[in-house]
């Protein structure tokens, strides 16, 4: 209000302001907030920008002496002319506790115009742990077998390639489906068709811009699951994960380390940058270690930081997910046996969907004989 009398009284009579504040838009004064605090004078917040500028320890470990079986794809690694920058990565020690601005992790992301890096990547590492799995879940279940979760998964890759579904309105399924059966006990195996296509049903409405109708998925299941059976599913599995609907995924966690890989100084953040061909590949790897049930045993961020090291080196997933090789050496050696499998087949050229956009095409959800390669 004292804004708003400020504008309306007439100048010859308004009080002086400060030169600092004229040069602010008239029409904004009411909307902005008047107890400012003068920061020359300030000493605790000069204070705490002293803290703030810490520099990060590097944490490459050059004598790990662990090389893939999977490094067959070009990587910024990989290319002499363009080389990656490196960018410090470790665990820097702060001394005081302010979750606005202290990250768990030196960001490895590029100054933003928009937002703090440190927030940015702050937020996106509680996600990883607010969103948790359980790694024993199908000990709730002993009528079902992991091969069962398996079948359905791949199951659902093929609806999202039908329907050219994204690969995270996959991944959000796949996410909802884990955390959903983890809340349950005893659930049939005549169920489980019905909770997978529901669980797709709810990722789609949430990702995509024109999500296929609900008696699209009752078709696809062959008359298995009705339109009412899946409406109703839908509200008991929002029910029980609690509305939290929006993890930060394993693809998504890939889309930002690549993008970092091959972002340069002038490029925008939000603009894909990297290899089309790079991505889906590694895509690939993370869609067919993911129907293993054991792959709930690691975070999301690690997941994509282990798919990313058996296409690169170590240096560059140090240097764009700021994790130590301790952090994600127990998930890269569970991770080649499928690498193995996906080098022995060969790399699948890249698929093309009708009406899909060029730039867009790799992240679509596409489907490949997994459960053939598991075996």
């Amino acid at each position: 209000m004292r804004g708003k009398r400020e504008d309306t009284e007439p100048k010859s009579v308004a009080p002086e302001a400060p030169k600092e504040n004229t040069a602010r838009p008239r029409k904004r004064k009411a909307d902005v907030a008047i107890y400012l605090q003068d920061l020359d004078d300030d000493e605790e917040v000069a204070e705490m920008t002293r803290k703030k500028q810490r520099d990060c320890e590097l944490v490459w470990s050059p004598g790990t002496g662990y090389k893939s079986p999977h490094r067959w794809i070009p990587t910024p690694d990989h290319e002499e002319d363009q080389p990656v920058a490196l960018i410090n990565a470790g665990f820097p020690h702060y001394n005081f506790n302010n979750i606005f601005v202290t990250p768990v992790h030196c960001a490895p992301l590029p100054a933003l115009c928009w937002a703090s890096k440190d927030v940015v990547w702050n937020n996106m590492l509680e996600k990883d742990k607010t969103y948790t799995r359980d790694v024993h879940v199908m000990e709730k279940h002993p009528h079902l077998q992991p091969k069962m979760r398996a079948i359905l998964l791949d199951w659902l890759m093929e609806v999202s390639e039908v329907y050219k579904l994204h690969r995270e309105t996959y991944h959000l399924a796949q996410d909802y489906f884990d955390r959903f059966m983890a809340t349950q006990r005893n659930v049939f195996k005549s169920t489980l068709q019905l909770i997978g296509i529901t669980c797709l049903f709810i990722a789609a409405k949430v990702e995509e811009m024109y999500p296929p109708k609900v008696h699209q998925f009752a078709y696809v299941t062959d008359e298995a699951c009705t339109e009412d059976e899946i409406l109703s599913m839908e509200i008991i599995i929002m029910k029980e994960l609690k509305w939290s609907l929006s993890p930060q995924t394993p693809i998504s966690w890939l889309n930002v380390y690549m993008q970092v890989a091959y972002l340069k100084e002038t490029d925008d953040l939000l603009i894909p940058r990297y290899p089309q061909t790079t991505f889906s590949q590694i895509s690939e790897l993370l869609d067919l270690c993911m129907l293993d049930v054991r792959c709930l045993e690691f975070s999301n961020g690690t997941l994509a930081a282990s798919a990313l090291f058996h296409f690169s080196s170590l240096e560059l997933v140090e240097n764009v997910s700021a994790l130590k090789w301790v952090e994600v050496e127990e998930c890269v050696r569970w991770m080649v046996p499928f690498a193995m499998a996906l080098r022995e087949v060969g790399g699948l050229p890249m698929k093309t969907f009708p009406g899909i956009p060029a730039d867009d095409m790799h992240n679509i959800q596409s489907h490949a004989p997994y459960l053939t390669w598991l075996m």
